[in-house]
């Protein structure tokens, strides 16, 4: 007798069910986990029916097509972007966890695309569609319009997600995608000031503002799909056809990169097969340093320079950091100015920003510090160490702080306030680099390098001293310079000489500076081992 042969089962269908197994055992790890998962489920799916719910009452609107049509274009947006942001958010975007089983690339898009139905991302873009879709529908036309529009928006937006995450998988899979994930939350924190300045101006001129951007965005994919019921709701059926056929066009070519990178990632050897590079002729050269290296000075206060420099560029803590300084130091004087509730002295926002780098020098450097321990053997060593790691931020605080004012002030149109507005930047820089090497002596502790904790635990109380004790010093150091400005500016012809106080306050914040590390080497020389202890916890 035969054997009878067991019926094969689709790729499809394989997929789906190892996506809900993937979450379903992922909840069951621990029940922390399975809480934090159901809240944020419950509080997404409440905020996807609320917001269906508003999106429907706007039927009628005047700009409803308008609102409807930004909505879907931001959200596809997202969809764009999350993939790079949280690669280890759903185990299944990861194609190379596949590679070694024989499936050819058409076959697993279909299934994967539809592994990307599942979950609570996608049910709150198919309510955003169909909310948006709703708002916009009238006729019969428009309602047969709305449900290809609905599903094919829905297509574009995974799709899109699917082919982003295919695209640059080696890129996240690397340390480079690590430091992404780090700086993941200073997107988060830049879009929502971005969506808060939004929604001030939409809340003070209305709904209006969005027209002119949604009619461009209704050629766009995902947004084109809710442009076209539009059009087919005004009787422009050739509109409305054509935004549809620029949908479904979107849609087939994005599933054909995302083919394209699927038949990359299974058949190309990646880094580990291939022979390491040659060394480069800039790196045989000897007695030669490559690239900005030669415009620091020689000696330690180079070496320590160009070490502080590459914290910035390659630690993903200290990385995160400088960017998120630098961000919130730009968007909070310039939002303010854009939206006319700015003053010139907002600009000092980004002084301090930076300033705060200069806190806790020697956590940051971790159990590596013993290395800089065993060159430090006088105050005379201490004092080039710590002056060459302010200098390493003044390279990028002097000319950013400077570019912001000035910028600010250009918003503001206020230029006979710009020279004053400098004077107290640089006052308050160089009073926070005075502190913060002060408190990186006397108050270091460490940064873990694994997870998101800044501070090693029992060692909150440290950073608090170091950085807000550190913070309130430096405002109080100022207080020179803050009350000159204020004098000169009510006194009678004082106007005539506030230039002064861009030298008064350069000159007083380079002294700040200098007296801050003559004051903090000799401690740094004699405490070295407890520093070493403090620093190394993590």
């Amino acid at each position: 007798m035969a054997g009878r042969r067991r019926p094969v089962t689709g790729v499809t269908g394989v997929v789906v069910r190892l996506k809900l197994s993937l979450v379903r055992n992922g909840l069951r790890q621990s029940g922390g986990r399975r809480a934090a998962y159901v809240a944020s489920a419950v509080v997404t799916l409440l905020f996807a029916v609320l917001q269906f719910v508003g999106l429907v009452a706007l039927r009628g609107h005047a700009h409803a097509a308008s609102l409807g049509v930004s909505l879907v274009a931001v959200l596809g947006l997202g969809w764009a972007v999350v993939p790079l942001f949280f690669p280890s958010g759903d185990e299944t975007l990861d194609p190379t966890r596949l590679v070694m089983l024989p499936l050819r690339p058409r076959p697993l898009v279909r299934a994967l695309l539809a592994a990307s139905l599942v979950g609570i991302g996608p049910l709150f873009t198919a309510l955003t569609l169909l909310g948006s879709a709703i708002a916009v529908t009238h006729g019969a036309v428009a309602y047969g319009t709305a449900v290809l529009g609905v599903v094919l928006g829905l297509l574009v937006c995974v799709a899109l997600a699917r082919a982003v995450a295919a695209a640059n998988i080696r890129l996240l899979t690397s340390r480079k995608g690590r430091d992404l994930a780090v700086l993941s939350g200073l997107v988060i924190a830049i879009g929502a000031q971005v969506v808060n300045f939004g929604a001030q101006r939409l809340g003070t001129a209305g709904l209006g503002p969005l027209d002119p951007v949604a009619r461009v965005l209704a050629w766009a994919p995902p947004a084109s799909a809710i442009g076209a019921v539009d059009a087919a709701s005004q009787g422009s059926y050739g509109v409305a056809a054509a935004r549809l056929v620029v949908t479904v066009g979107a849609l087939a070519a994005l599933v054909a990169l995302w083919a394209r990178s699927l038949t990359r990632l299974m058949t190309a050897p990646d880094g580990s097969t291939l022979q390491a590079a040659e060394p480069s002729a800039e790196g045989r050269r000897s007695g030669r340093a490559p690239g900005a290296r030669r415009l620091l000075p020689d000696g330690r206060t180079g070496a320590v320079m160009e070490r502080g420099l590459r914290y910035v560029w390659r630690d993903p803590k200290t990385k995160a950091a400088w960017v998120s300084s630098l961000a919130i130091g730009l968007i909070v004087p310039v939002f303010n100015a854009v939206q006319g509730t700015g003053s010139i002295y907002f600009a000092c926002f980004a002084a301090g920003m930076l300033g705060i780098q200069m806190y806790n020098q020697f956590g940051q450097d971790t159990s590596a510090f013993w290395m800089v321990a065993t060159t430090v053997s006088s105050t005379r060593d201490a004092y080039v160490e710590l002056r060459a790691r302010a200098l390493a931020l003044l390279v990028i605080t002097l000319p950013y702080a400077t570019l912001v004012t000035a910028l600010t002030t250009a918003l503001l149109g206020d230029w006979a306030r710009l020279p004053e507005a400098l004077g107290l930047s640089f006052a308050l820089l160089g009073a926070m680099l005075a502190t913060g090497a002060w408190t990186s002596a006397r108050f270091p502790y460490s940064i873990p390098q694994e997870g998101y904790k800044n501070v090693a635990p029992g060692q909150a109380g440290l950073a608090w001293i170091a950085i807000f004790g550190g913070m309130v010093a430096a405002a109080l150091l100022c207080a020179p310079v803050i009350a000159l400005t204020i004098w000169l500016n009510v006194s009678a012809g004082g106007d005539a000489w506030t230039w002064t106080l861009l030298p008064a306050g350069a000159a007083y914040g380079t002294a700040l500076t200098l007296l801050g590390l003559r004051l903090a080497a000799p401690h740094t020389a004699t405490h070295l081992p407890e520093i070493l202890t403090a620093v190394s916890k993590g």
